[in-house]
């Protein structure tokens, strides 16, 4: 009686370890009844029956109950093969476009070697493998849109460095890995590994409704060519020219992509037909910022003001510049005097909470300034430009607009912004309108300097160098005389650039 008592409770226990096992992320599973067991066989009755019984040979894995989390089981590679997922990129980022692979199908890969370059609405992020082996499978193309989480490619891994890997994870117990074999080298069409296709291939055949296990390779060991995907297209009646297919399609670049989705405004049409552009990276944030910022009660305040002092003030900075890396323009002044500025009227350095009905002063400048990029607008901030001289703000500024044109600009580059400066006279016009850059309650607008006419008190007429500049507001923080007399404060210090000596620290 002892004895049945036994097995009834050991059945029972590997009964709760095999739902455990197969429902890793249970957050309520039982503690392990035996640490040290590294594989068991589970066996109880079925509900309502006396006679059959159910076996399953499953391995059971040890696992302590406080280190339990969705990279215990669920990670484990399956023969010999670890899937690499896109993680995380960054706070509320949920997926990323895929800009280009650093590896191909076969390529030996080290660990926390560079594999591919993602871009999420924030920045560009290289990934970097975990693993040391071989590419097995790549399972998207550049310009797919990958959501955090799902795999990105799969690599074969040696049996060893699984091992290796896993016992510096608290979770599983290296006993438990002991039925995990390294996948065979020779792929098959039927194996876990799928046929042997590039991402490309895989892409053309899923354009025209093509099952690759139907389509027999011409390739290297079976591989399926994009000749074989559209010659079996043609069959099918998908395509009537299979040859014409392939020359249009041969423009797609697996590396790079770089002609996948050029930027719509940058791109001039040769013909009269419409052709849709998905939206990508920067575009896609722009999309839904704009479309916040487009609820909020906005107000402009709009001025002129004199620059021939910072005319000056730029062309001494250039005669008596010594290093051929700095270029001196007008921005990093107008950016130091606006932080001066912002000394004295900090709530138009703030940000609104809207749901607590709050407004948090930001005791940091962290100001940011709108660049046009091929990717789209983005907007990267200069940090506590209050304690920055003006020939380190020109530094920061010359590599954040490198950064920017490269794609290569980081989250922290992007993120923490206080109050935005949108330089439109770079490129043209006297003023705009801007809006909001959320959660941020004021942005700036500057037009072009030009010479224009002025006239004295008593009539006479001088040229004089003249800026416009725009002011936006969230009229739900901020009123039309603080916005008046903090834009006086700057022109103020524009106008008279001496003043910066006496208020700086």
């Amino acid at each position: 009686m002892m004895i049945g008592r036994t097995i009834l409770i050991l059945q029972k226990r590997s009964f709760s370890s095999v739902r455990r096992f197969l429902c890793p992320y249970t957050s309520q599973a039982a503690p392990n009844p035996n640490p040290n067991t590294a594989q068991a066989s589970a066996s109880f009755r079925s509900a309502g029956s006396h006679s059959s019984i159910l076996h399953f040979n499953v391995p059971y894995i040890a696992v302590n109950r406080s280190f339990f989390s969705s990279h215990a089981v669920a990670d484990l590679p399956v023969g010999g093969i670890v899937d690499v997922p896109l993680a995380q990129t960054g706070e509320g980022i949920a997926e990323c476009e895929l800009l280009k692979w650093f590896v191909q199908e076969g390529d030996q890969i080290e660990e926390f070697q560079p594999i591919c370059e993602v871009q999420s609405d924030k920045a560009t992020i290289e990934i970097t493998s975990r693993y040391k082996g071989k590419v097995a499978q790549i399972l998207y193309v550049p310009s797919d849109i990958v959501k955090v989480g799902e795999t990105l490619l799969k690599i074969f891994v040696e049996e060893a460095q699984v091992s290796s890997h896993v016992s510096e994870n608290p979770t599983p117990t290296q006993e438990g890995l002991k039925n995990i074999k390294p996948c065979d080298s020779e792929l098959t069409k039927n194996d876990i590994c799928g046929v042997l296709s590039t991402p490309a291939v895989r892409n053309l055949a899923k354009q025209h409704g093509v099952d690759l296990n139907d389509v027999k390779g011409t390739g290297k060991d079976g591989r399926i060519l994009k000749e074989d995907v559209l010659q079996y297209a043609f069959q099918k009646g998908s395509i009537k020219d299979p040859s014409a297919s392939l020359t249009s399609d041969s423009r797609r670049q697996f590396l790079g992509g770089e002609e996948d989705h050029p930027h719509p405004s940058g791109e001039v049409l040769r013909s009269y037909e419409d052709k849709t552009v998905l939206l990508r990276g920067f575009q896609r944030k722009m999309v839904k910022s704009m479309s916040m910022a487009a609820k909020v009660p906005h107000f402009h305040y709009v001025d002129e003001i004199n620059c021939d002092a910072l005319v000056e003030l730029k062309s001494s900075f250039q005669n008596t510049n010594s290093d051929p890396d700095v270029k001196h323009t007008f921005l990093p002044t107008l950016i130091k005097s606006l932080s001066m500025a912002l000394s004295k009227y900090p709530l138009m350095n703030s940000c609104f909470n809207e749901e607590l009905l709050e407004v948090i002063l930001k005791g940091s400048h962290n100001i940011g300034i709108a660049m046009a990029t091929p990717s789209g607008l983005v907007v990267p901030n200069i940090k506590n430009v209050q304690s920055l001289s003006i020939l380190e703000i020109t530094k920061e500024l010359s590599r954040l607009q490198q950064l920017a044109l490269d794609n290569k600009l980081n989250p922290a580059d992007i993120c923490g912004g206080t109050i935005t400066l949108s330089n439109i006279g770079a490129i043209g016009g006297k003023f705009g309108s801007p809006l909001l850059n959320l959660p941020e309650v004021s942005i700036i607008a500057i037009g072009r300097i030009q010479k224009v006419p002025q006239f004295t008190d008593d009539g006479n007429i001088y040229p004089a160098s003249i800026m416009t500049v725009n002011i936006g507001a969230d009229h739900r923080v901020l009123d039309g005389a603080t916005v008046a007399r903090f834009c006086g404060e700057w022109k103020k210090f524009i106008e008279k650039p001496e003043l910066l000596m006496l208020h700086m620290k």
